[in-house]
């Protein structure tokens, strides 16, 4: 009897052993997709170094290039010579602008207290950001290492039916395979994610980042994010997601919102985090993945339903583009829309490039974007500086007067006046209600008029950000255009030789 169980546990291992050969055979003969298309959209076969946008030193800073550049992919390496780039002296003259002519207003007028948004040498010289959001198990991580062909090898993202991504995942380049805890990532000003230690220690535990030698990542950035799991509390996190959330969507030039047949339903996170995208609908790329699990009638219910549960929250006039497609590297399933697929993959690449070629445009377009906001805000509170000095009586309460004012601008026509005296839109005019908390934190006695924020060699504070608006950003973005130098920018065309005006000061 005994012999016989022995027999019986041996015919059960041999058999459980020939299935799993088989099925390891399968999966190793499992056809995979062509990635031509993805090397020629993105260009990744071109020979030609990045543009260094690190901040290490090298011509970023104004020092020597290195004489080679070293291309490591896939465990070969290629020495080139380095073709003269505009990036490095673009960037020195972005930031020469940014700290002579923007940030003296941003600091004098603490308009990083009111946005939550300081720019720093990081992330003016940082590589353009994609950033991946969506419900758990959508394919976001499957999607990122099909993009960069990492799938079976030590460098690809762990990948599940489970929630697998519970960190912000931040897949830079580097020489080798490298991870890097958050804290590190944080503590290195010469990174652009610095600012990221205010959301505290607890969130610094789940960012990570990892350096992987791949061509792609020269030029881009990639942000894999935790799934959205809508029955979880925010305080289970233990770090306030949606803020961090709004961190990297201020940052990213191109977001990718992913979601898969199964889960088309939006609940309260979700809805919370498309109002986080509200005015950057230009950004957003709706992807409908694993599409080829579907028949054609249920592919076709399945894009109207999702049309249906994302047309409350993304309020613009014509409906967003949906990409369809299924992003791993497994061959498309028989018998569905493999062509269309296709070049529904190949539309997305295109815009994914199109992002990298205009790198330097948007940077300069986001620093300006940037200055106007810096600008109307220290407008509102000269303004509102003027009017407490103005209803101010040697009898009168300054703390009741200046409650009034801030809890009724209306009442004395405090940002009608911003409109009709200067060129500013009521469109880009801040929230009211933000600056009573804003003034709630900093008294209106800290300010200066901006008509004392002038000296006889640096010149007026608002003169100097307005010429950077008006005459320096679009030049350098002009510079870009017509392939020059922007250190040829001089002051004949920048007007940096005229002598300040001040329409601030009485006469």
């Amino acid at each position: 009897m005994r012999a016989l169980v022995l027999l019986g546990c041996l015919l059960a291992s041999l058999l459980f052993s020939g299935q799993a050969e088989e099925t390891e055979d399968a999966n190793e003969e499992a056809p995979l997709r062509d990635r031509s298309h993805i090397e020629k959209t993105l260009m990744l076969n071109e020979d030609k170094p990045s543009d260094d946008y690190s901040g290490r030193g090298g011509a970023a800073l104004g020092g020597e290039a290195p004489p080679q550049w070293r291309s490591c992919l896939d465990r070969t390496c290629v020495m080139l010579f380095p073709r003269p780039s505009l990036s490095p002296a673009v960037l020195q003259r972005l930031r020469k602008i940014y700290h002579s002519s923007i940030k003296p207003l941003e600091q004098s007028y603490k308009y990083n207290e009111l946005r939550q948004h300081e720019i720093t040498d990081g992330e003016i010289t940082s590589k353009p950001m994609v950033l991946f959001l969506g419900p758990w198990s959508v394919g976001k991580s499957t999607m990122i290492n099909y993009l960069l062909g990492l799938e079976n090898t030590r460098y690809q993202l762990y990948t599940g039916a489970e929630p697998t991504t519970s960190e912000f995942t931040v897949l830079m380049h580097g020489p080798k395979l490298k991870t890097i805890e958050g804290i590190v990532m944080a503590a290195d000003s010469a990174r652009s994610f610095s600012p990221l230690e205010k959301f505290g220690q607890n969130f610094l535990e789940k960012l990570i980042g990892i350096e992987v030698p791949h061509k792609l990542l020269e030029r881009v950035t990639f942000v894999d994010t935790p799934g959205i799991i809508e029955n979880r509390k925010q305080q289970e996190r233990g770090y306030p997601f949606n803020d961090v959330c709004q961190w990297f969507i201020d940052r990213a030039d191109l977001i990718f919102v992913v979601f898969d047949p199964t889960k088309l339903d939006v609940g309260l996170e979700l809805e919370m985090l498309f109002r986080q995208l509200k005015g950057r609908e230009s950004q957003i790329r709706i992807i409908l993945n694993k599409a080829d699990n579907l028949a054609t009638q249920m592919l076709m219910r399945v894009y109207g339903a999702l049309f249906w549960s994302l047309a409350p929250l993304i309020n613009v006039t014509e409906p967003p583009r949906v990409y369809v497609s299924s992003f791993w590297p497994q061959e498309y399933k028989p018998d569905t829309h493999q062509e269309l697929f296709l070049q529904e993959e190949i539309s997305l690449l295109e815009d994914l490039n199109q992002v990298i070629e205009n790198r330097l445009e948007n940077k300069i377009a986001f620093i300006r974007q940037h200055a106007i906001r810096v600008r109307i805000h220290a407008l509102l509170v000269d303004r509102y500086l003027q009017t407490y000095k103005d209803k101010m009586t040697f009898f009168s309460d300054g703390e009741l007067v200046f409650k009034d004012i801030v809890e009724d601008p209306d009442k004395f026509y405090i940002f009608k006046t911003i409109l009709a005296k200067t060129n500013v839109s009521k469109f880009d005019l801040p929230n009211r209600e933000a600056y009573k908390d804003f003034f709630g934190i900093n008294p209106i006695s800290s300010f200066k008029l901006l008509s004392q924020q002038c000296s006889y060699m640096g010149g007026c504070f608002l003169e100097k950000i307005e010429r950077a608006i008006t005459q320096e950003l679009p030049g350098l973005l002009g510079s870009l255009g017509l392939g020059k130098n922007p250190g040829a920018l001089n002051c004949d065309k920048t007007g940096c030789s005229e002598t300040p005006k001040n329409r601030y000061r009485k006469h």
